[in-house]
């Protein structure tokens, strides 16, 4: 039987936001079961936004949260550590408005996990089952989920850029798949458009150390180079399955992602839940040995 985790102790980093370049101090504490992932603004009197679908207030350039006027942003790199490294429960302590960006990628918050560790508790983890196709689109953007023995991610994107191209990744979410191909790809961006976005007031603490940048001339400033060939693709897919943690538990579905971004992911969440037919809800006492031993 698969039971719900937690931390088995607090632990803490220090970093800034990638948007508002802003000082930022993050410590991950247990929490009991059924708490799912919750931001505690420690700066406004430790004021809680449960990462959840109906808290979803920006989602152009990351996710961001919003409650009661309070916000969270750049939640997604975060989510998406604590779901592929099957954390059920986490208070998400935070002294600023933006989760800090470390590295880019997901690789530092699953070093966290691990010098925290992980507890089983004693309740069975809940798992969201899709029951029948859903699809999200926007122009060319598409994205869709349906049902499934496992959790997998098949997910295409296309740049006219030629260190990315179109790159296309699929990736089934079991037990250590996520920190061995998904959580070391790292942000990208295109030189040609931080001053503009800059000027909207994002990527304020964007740099080499946490992104990789794109030339017009073809090729990446960051001397180190490349994590992978397609570290593109993968960190699309870390976007995902960040986004995707808003259904508050770990999902039995197939994802097919086409161009999509943080509107794309969230709208899917919605509508998905939005349709009573579309999912239910079992836990681990429902699965079969097989995926209760992989930790699908």
């Amino acid at each position: 039987m698969i039971r719900q985790t937690t931390l088995a102790r607090a632990v803490s980093a220090n970093g800034h936001g990638l948007h508002t370049g802003e000082k930022s101090s993050l410590t991950l504490h247990p929490a009991p079961a059924y708490t799912g992932y919750v931001f505690r603004r420690r700066d406004l009197n430790n004021f809680e936004i449960p990462a959840a679908p109906q808290y979803v207030a920006r989602v152009s350039y990351a996710t961001t949260l919003m409650r009661q006027g309070v916000m969270i942003s750049t939640v997604e790199h975060l989510l998406s550590a604590l779901r592929g490294s099957q954390v059920d429960n986490c208070i998400i302590e935070i002294d600023s408005l933006e989760v800090p960006i470390l590295d880019g990628s997901a690789e530092p918050f699953i070093e966290m996990i691990e010098r925290a560790g992980i507890t089983s508790m004693e309740e069975p983890r809940q798992f969201l089952r899709v029951l029948k196709r859903v699809e999200v689109s926007e122009g060319n953007r598409r994205m869709s989920i349906s049902p499934a023995q496992s959790f997998s991610i098949s997910c295409l994107i296309e740049f006219p850029h030629p260190m990315i191209g179109t790159q296309r990744r699929e990736v089934v979410l079991t037990d250590g798949e996520f920190s061995h191909q998904i959580a070391s790809a790292r942000t990208f961006g295109f030189l040609n458009e931080i001053e503009a976005l800059r000027d909207m007031g994002l990527a304020r603490g964007g740099s080499l150390d946490n992104a990789v940048v794109l030339t017009p001339e073809g090729g990446i400033l960051n001397r180190e180079g490349l994590r992978y060939a397609d570290e593109f693709v993968r960190h699309k897919i870390l976007d995902i399955i960040g986004d995707l943690a808003l259904f508050g538990m770990p999902v039995i579905g197939r994802v097919e992602a086409e161009r999509t971004g943080h509107g794309v992911h969230t709208a899917l969440v919605s509508r998905v839940l939005r349709d009573d037919a579309a999912w239910e809800i079992i836990d681990s006492t429902a699965l079969s040995p097989a995926l209760s031993a992989n930790g699908d």
